[in-house]
């Protein structure tokens, strides 16, 4: 798993030195850790980037003070209009301990459902997961080249080494559905032949009352 470093200057916990964080091109951050007090700082925000745009999961080196933590990303809030990183929240890891964080899932291949007409439908592209540190993955690899039409993958489905899914079992990932020209033909066919049988019930109806 690659780690991004990220060169941290120390700042004031609270909101005007936050503002005045953002004033300067920075966003504020805060990292937790259990048995450990939050330390606040400010980075900028371009350093970010590789961090927040990009659908792999990494683990973060925080360097700040002398000090570097290990930790990882918890959660982005954006500006509501310009969509930028207004503060970040990061959560230390510490060996020995479990770590319950949503990765990244990434469907590898066509199925074989859509190349026969079908529609890809996915549920989930992230998934909640607890390991050890050292057992984070980049993100889950699920291949869907033999899926079918009809077929579905579930989270039971999943065989992951040294990780606890924490999702409901039955929830679906991905789907092949049927590709809607077909159930379109059917429902006309069920109608059809439904008509028909309407029809020669009127007729026998109508020899039975001469």
């Amino acid at each position: 798993m690659e780690v991004i470093t990220l060169d941290a200057k120390a700042r004031e916990a609270g909101k005007k030195a936050a503002k005045a964080a953002r004033k300067e091109g920075n966003v504020p951050c805060v990292l937790y850790g259990r048995g450990t007090e939050p330390c606040t700082f400010e980075v900028p925000e371009l350093s970010l980037r590789d961090l927040i745009y990009t659908d792999e999961f990494h683990t973060v080196a925080v360097e700040v003070d002398g000090k570097s933590y290990n930790c990882v990303l918890k959660s982005v809030d954006f500006h509501p209009v310009s969509d930028r990183p207004i503060h970040v929240d990061f959560l230390m890891l510490k060996e020995g301990e479990h770590i319950t964080i949503p990765v990244p899932i990434h469907f590898s291949g066509i199925p074989m459902g859509v190349r026969n007409g079908g529609t890809r439908k996915t549920f989930l592209n992230k998934l909640a997961i607890r390991c050890m540190p050292e057992n984070l993955p980049d993100h889950i690899e699920i291949d869907v080249t033999k899926l079918k039409i009809g077929e579905s993958i579930l989270v039971r489905d999943l065989k992951l080494e040294n990780i606890e899914i924490k999702a409901a079992m039955d929830q679906t990932l991905i789907a092949i559905a049927r590709p809607r020209v077909i159930i379109e033909l059917d429902e006309e066919g069920e109608e059809g032949e439904e008509g028909e049988e309407g029809e020669d019930g009127d007729a026998a109806g109508a020899e039975a009352s001469e």
